[in-house]
């Protein structure tokens, strides 16, 4: 294994002391990139190592939009949007849109001033997953980002993965407030996977007794 894979290694495993001792032994792995094109700091972010995030900015990581966006640095944001306003459509090199990195962390801030920069809500990440800043919100449960999405056009039957939509991720991962949101602004609430699964099927097998509650008092069965 190479030192860069042995670092992001430790970076997702949460091993300050390793990561640190590997910075002291060769600082150039602070601008490393591992397979997907991830910064160490993007990588922590993604892994949801505050700590370590925090380790790398102490250690001088300057951020690119897409990892300040994921960071939600809403000053360093605006340095860089303000600068080149056409990026506030750009994409992360790993393929996501820069509005869904804030939407998926819960940077509202920095999703509204994307959207204001010109940033699009429906925007599709390029990288096979198909995420969207929807898709991305309604995953993590960010509440108030999914239904700011949604009144912003956020497209509610958006299909993706299998024929997964966000009520049948709101569904599977228990956020039924958004669940809520989502069927008030129009989603379909018989929708199902290619396997045949839908809300209700998902509450169940996820045992989340609200949202089974709810959707059988609505008659979604």
């Amino acid at each position: 294994m190479s030192e860069t894979e042995l670092f992001f290694d430790a970076i997702r495993s949460g091993d300050i002391a390793a990561v640190s001792a590997l910075l002291d032994g060769d600082a150039t792995l602070l601008t490393a990139k591992n397979a997907q094109s991830q910064s160490p700091v993007l990588f922590a972010i993604y892994n949801r190592q505050n700590q370590m995030r925090d380790l790398f900015l102490s250690r001088g990581a300057s951020l690119a939009l897409h990892e300040a966006a994921a960071a939600g640095d809403l000053a360093r944001v605006k340095q860089i949007v303000e600068a080149d306003p056409s990026l506030a459509k750009s994409f992360s090199p790993d393929g996501f849109p820069v509005l869904a990195l804030a939407a998926v962390f819960g940077n509202f801030e920095v999703a509204k001033y994307l959207h204001a920069k010109g940033g699009e809500i429906n925007a599709v990440s390029t990288n096979g997953s198909g995420y969207t800043a929807l898709t991305g919100a309604v995953a993590s449960g960010h509440t108030e980002v999914a239904k700011w999405l949604l009144e912003n056009g956020a497209n509610a039957n958006y299909s993706y993965s299998n024929g997964y939509t966000p009520l049948l991720t709101a569904a599977a991962n228990g956020h039924l407030e958004i669940l809520k949101a989502l069927l008030a602004h129009g989603a379909d609430p018989h929708a199902k996977t290619t396997d045949g699964k839908n809300a209700l099927a998902y509450a169940i097998e996820r045992k989340h007794a609200n949202v089974e509650e709810f959707l059988r008092q609505n008659g979604l069965s």
